[in-house]
């Protein structure tokens, strides 16, 4: 039995909400990319992370099917989990920070897959909208206060509803070039900060499940 740690990252004030992550420290149980892959899908999370050198913050990111060069929740949870600062990825090197309650990365927006980022006139409307038919990729939001930069999202990724996507997080603010306070699903909670050079900062509350 290969052993793993669940993570709930993006979690609300209250520790509730957020998405599960499974973290597995020890990579090296599980070497071949087919391997991980198959325990991925065993696990059935929307993303699984397999920790290569837990001292510089290697690691290799799979969902249920494929392996992802970067992913927002998987990144923000393993590096809470391991305290390092900073990631290793296929796509580049992400910083890590502790901040009281919240665990940043800094990343870059290009980094995410393309989504359609769909704003609506109200937050009233997003809490409305049905989950659509399979297909596109949507990121629907829309401002809860402009001002203060606040925000109500909620992701549709062509099947059931996504509680807590950072990527799509990232590619927002990129759009928006501000920072901002994301309250997504049913209450989990992104906050987003964009630095020099494109580079963009991403924080979420992290709980250890398991």
């Amino acid at each position: 039995m290969t052993d793993y740690d669940v993570l709930r990252v993006f979690c609300a004030p209250n520790g509730g909400y957020g998405n599960e992550l499974g973290v597995v420290r020890d990579g090296s149980v599980l070497p071949e990319r087919s391997d991980r892959q198959a325990f991925a899908a065993k696990l059935g999370f929307s993303e699984t992370v397999f920790v290569d050198d837990p001292e510089r913050g290697v690691v290799d990111i799979y969902t249920p099917t494929v392996r992802l060069p970067f992913a927002g929740h998987p990144c923000v949870g393993t590096a809470w989990l391991l305290d390092v600062p900073e990631l290793v990825t296929p796509a580049g090197v992400v910083g890590a920070r502790q901040d009281g309650e919240f665990s940043w990365i800094e990343a870059r927006p290009e980094w995410a897959p393309p989504r359609t980022l769909r704003q609506y006139a109200t937050a009233a409307e997003v809490d409305a909208l049905p989950v659509p038919e399979p297909g596109t990729w949507i990121y629907a939001w829309a401002w809860e206060d402009e001002a203060a930069g606040r925000v109500r999202a909620r992701a549709f990724p062509g099947r059931d509803e996504d509680e807590a996507t950072g990527a799509a997080a990232l590619l927002l603010t990129a759009e928006l070039n501000r920072a901002l306070n994301i309250t997504q699903g049913k209450g989990s909670q992104l906050l987003t900060a964009p630095q020099p050079n494109n580079w963009i900062e991403l924080a979420g509350r992290v709980t250890l499940e398991t």
